[in-house]
């Protein structure tokens, strides 16, 4: 008899250590919040483009050769930094709004678009591609339909106020408008300077209607060094390895205006909570500290062509490096799935005090 309640007293202990355990990774598993709103160039871009007339698509082999669905539109071998982050929110992947329908729209919507600016006529070198502007007005197009699914623009309002949105523009406004003076005037318009802060107003602009219908969680994501890529490399620098100084200069005004913004922008919007996400100083550490990252190649693109594999993107079919993850660039311009991952994770839970203000994508989710 005392053996069998021995037996029994262990089964039981067995039980509610499992059901504990259950419910422990129920929890883990539970969305964080019910949304996730993104918005963007080609850096998060993941189909908006491919059935518009436009240069900037990534629709084909070798894109997405790490990536489950293979080509999907996304300018990387596998993952963005945005699929990052909807994972660690517990969402999973975000449609493109070219693709989402129905009740999909509810877990949020990716309306990023390659090529697209803060500016209208950033990229237009390269064909259709969706501004920020589109991309906001997309968004109130959705607004409309969760609206039509909730019922009542209270209940719209209530569910959009606990979602995320980040919102990452202005590489194009420097990569395919700035610092193309063949093409586009504003170099010779603007010093610098005038530059950035022109970007930042029109921006704080496109950023109020997002308030306006229903946004308060917002995540601000600074524009990255661009003077490193390869193209940079491969067009500008004289041994093929030292980042464009004049590049990065220029993306730090921005940045630098950025993080201004979200204070103003926080101490004006009631009930509104944005934060700065700081990309350029995460991709620092990249470059500066490689090896540690699993980084051996920091100034060429895993797939390309001409000097530094920067001169264009990716050719259809082009057959890209083997060893993927020992690139920090997948493309010419574009970080590899291994850096994005990085980029991502510091993004969602900041590493260092350096890498969101005033806090990051995980202690927004919270509030």
């Amino acid at each position: 008899m005392a053996v069998g309640c021995e037996i029994r007293k262990w089964v039981v202990v067995c039980v509610v250590v499992l059901v504990v355990n259950l419910r422990h990774i129920g929890a883990q598993g539970q969305p964080q919040v019910p949304c996730y709103f993104i918005f963007g160039d080609s850096l998060v871009d993941n189909g908006n483009n491919n059935n518009i007339a436009s240069l900037a698509k990534a629709n084909y082999m070798p894109y997405g050769i790490d990536f489950p669905r293979g080509p999907t539109g996304r300018f990387s071998n596998g993952k963005t930094t945005v699929d990052v982050i909807s994972e660690l929110l517990g969402l999973g992947d975000i449609p493109p709004y070219a693709t989402a329908r129905g009740r999909d729209i509810l877990r949020g919507v990716n309306y990023a678009s390659a090529a697209a600016g803060i500016r209208d006529e950033t990229g237009r070198q390269l064909g259709g591609r969706i501004s920020m502007n589109g991309q906001v007005n997309n968004y109130k197009n959705t607004v409309s339909q969760i609206v039509n699914i909730l019922g009542n623009e209270s209940s719209a309002a209530n569910y959009l106020s606990k979602c995320i949105f980040s919102l990452g523009l202005g590489s194009n406004d420097y990569l395919n408008n700035y610092f193309m003076p063949n093409n586009y005037p504003t170099s010779r318009q603007f010093t610098p300077e005038q530059y950035a802060d022109v970007l930042i107003q029109q921006y704080s602009q496109q950023i109020r209607p997002l308030y306006n219908f229903g946004a308060r969680k917002l995540a601000l994501i600074g524009v990255g060094q661009i003077g490193c890529s390869p193209n940079a490399l491969a067009q500008n620098s004289p041994d093929g390895r030292t980042c464009v100084q004049r590049f990065n200069n220029a993306n730090q005004l921005f940045n630098d205006r950025l993080k201004s913004l979200v204070d103003n922008l926080n101490n004006n919007l009631p009930n509104a909570r944005f934060i700065y996400i700081n990309a350029y100083g995460i991709f620092q550490d990249l470059i500066s500290n490689p090896a540690s990252f699993g980084f051996r190649v920091t100034n060429a693109g895993c797939c390309g062509v001409g000097r530094n594999m920067g001169q264009i993107t990716c050719l259809p079919l082009q057959t890209p490096c083997a060893n993927r993850n020992a690139f920090l660039f997948w493309d010419a311009f574009h970080p590899g799935e291994a850096a994005n991952i990085i980029i991502g994770r510091r993004s969602y839970s900041a590493q260092s005090a350096s890498d969101a203000y005033p806090i990051d994508i995980r202690r927004l989710a919270q509030l």
